[in-house]
C-alpha cells in the first residue's frame, strides 16, 4: 500500500507542478498517470512544439517545460505510478481514500486531486482496412509525433486539417525528405499564419498538398510502402514510409467517471469560488479535466488551480493551524531530502 498526503491522478504540468506547491506545505504527493513518463500530453503529444503563454518563457518547448518542472518538484521526493490508470476509490472512515489501479496497486491518501487534463485519450482513427497491422511495431502508421528525427530522410503523409495536421507539415518539411499533405477539403481549420505558411512551402515545392482527397488504404506487405488517395473521384497512389493522420482526440474520463462526481461535458465540476473541491469532500479537480464558469484551459490556469488546492488540503489537514503564506524569495524552499534553495544573505558592512 503506498501511502501519501496528496494523491494526483495526471502527472502533466498541472499535477506535476502541484508537488511543488504542497511541498512548499510539507505535504507528500505521490502521482498516478496512464503515459509511461511524466508530462501528459506536452510529453506525449508534442514535446517539440513550442509554447507561448507560459509566464516568463517567450518561448519554451512543451517538453523542456516538463524537464524543468521535474527539476523544480525534485527536491520534494513524489512518488510514480506510471502506465497505470486510477480505477476504483473507497473513503474511509477517518476521511482517507484507497484508490487502486487496473493493475492492483493501491494507494491511500489524505486528499486526491484529479488533475488528468482532458482524461483518457484516443486519437481518432481513420476506419481504414488492415490499419491494426500497420500501427503495430513500426510498420508506419503513427497518431503522434513523438520525436520528429525518426522521420529525418523519411518520406511521410500526413492526413488531416486542423493546427496538428498544419503545424507538423510544416515543421517536418526540414526534417523529411517529402511531405505529402492530405485533407478532404480546400479549406483547412487552424491558425491563418499556419495555413499561409503550408501555402509558401506549396509554392515553393516543400510539401505536397493533395485537396480535396483522403487515403483509403495502403500498400506494403511487411510495412507500409505507398498509400492509396482517393481525389475527385479518381485514384493515386503516393509511396510513403510513414502515414500520420492527424483527426484529434477523443477525450474520455474513465473509470473516474464512475466515482460519484458531478459531470458537465465530460469535465469535472468543482467550486472555483473557493478551493477547486468537488462535490465530493476531500476530492479536488485541477486543470483542464475541470470545469465551472469562465473557465479557461491553460496550464497557467492550471497552475493557479493547484496552489489553491494544495493551501485548503492544507487547512483540511490541519484544522485551527493557521499557515502564514511566505514568499519564497523571503522563506527559502526546504526539500524533503535534506536540500535548502535560499536567496543569498544580505550583507552588513557600514559604509565610511
Amino acid at each position: 500500500m503506498i501511502q501519501t498526503d496528496i494523491l494526483i491522478i495526471g502527472a502533466g504540468p498541472t499535477g506535476l507542478f502541484a508537488v511543488f506547491e504542497a511541498g512548499l506545505l510539507k505535504l507528500k504527493c505521490h502521482l498516478i498517470d496512464a503515459l509511461p513518463q511524466p508530462g501528459g500530453q506536452l510529453a506525449e503529444l508534442y514535446p517539440k512544439k513550442p509554447i507561448y503563454d507560459i509566464p516568463g518563457y517567450p518561448e519554451v518547448l512543451a517538453g523542456d517545460l516538463v524537464t524543468n518542472l521535474m527539476e523544480q518538484i525534485k527536491q520534494f521526493q513524489p512518488g510514480f505510478t506510471l502506465g497505470e490508470t486510477a480505477e476504483t476509490i473507497e473513503k474511509l472512515e477517518d476521511g482517507s481514500f484507497i484508490v487502486t489501479t487496473n493493475k492492483g496497486t493501491q494507494h491511500q491518501a489524505k486528499a486526491i486531486a484529479i488533475a488528468g487534463g482532458l482524461g483518457t485519450f484516443e486519437p481518432r482513427k481513420p476506419l481504414l482496412k488492415d490499419i491494426e497491422f500497420y500501427e503495430q511495431n513500426d510498420r508506419g502508421v503513427d497518431y503522434f509525433v513523438k520525436d520528429p528525427e525518426k522521420y529525418r530522410g523519411k518520406k511521410i503523409v500526413i492526413s488531416g486539417g486542423g493546427d496538428s495536421a498544419l503545424d507538423w507539415s510544416i515543421f517536418l518539411s526540414d526534417v523529411a525528405s517529402e511531405v505529402t499533405l492530405v485533407h478532404r477539403r480546400n479549406e483547412f481549420r487552424g491558425a491563418l499564419d499556419s495555413v499561409e505558411k503550408v501555402q509558401e512551402l506549396k509554392n515553393s515545392g516543400k510539401i505536397k498538398l493533395v485537396t480535396p482527397a483522403e487515403v483509403i488504404g495502403f500498400k506494403g506487405s511487411e510495412r507500409i510502402e505507398s498509400v492509396d488517395i482517393e481525389i475527385n473521384g479518381a485514384r493515386m497512389n503516393v509511396e510513403t514510409d510513414y502515414f500520420i493522420p492527424l483527426f484529434g482526440l477523443t477525450p474520455k474520463l474513465g473509470a473516474i467517471a464512475n466515482w460519484g462526481l458531478e459531470i458537465e461535458k465530460n469535465a469535472i465540476k468543482v467550486n472555483n469560488a473557493l478551493d477547486y473541491q468537488t462535490n465530493i469532500e476531500g476530492i479536488y479537480a485541477i486543470g483542464d479535466v475541470n470545469i465551472y464558469p469562465g473557465k479557461l484551459k491553460l496550464i497557467l490556469c492550471g497552475f493557479h488551480e493547484a496552489t489553491l488546492m494544495c493551501q485548503s488540503v492544507y487547512n483540511r489537514l490541519n484544522p485551527g493551524k493557521k499557515y502564514v503564506l511566505k514568499y519564497t524569495t523571503v522563506s527559502g524552499v526546504d526539500g524533503f531530502d535534506g536540500t535548502r534553495k535560499e536567496a543569498e544573505k544580505a550583507v552588513v558592512k557600514s559604509i565610511e
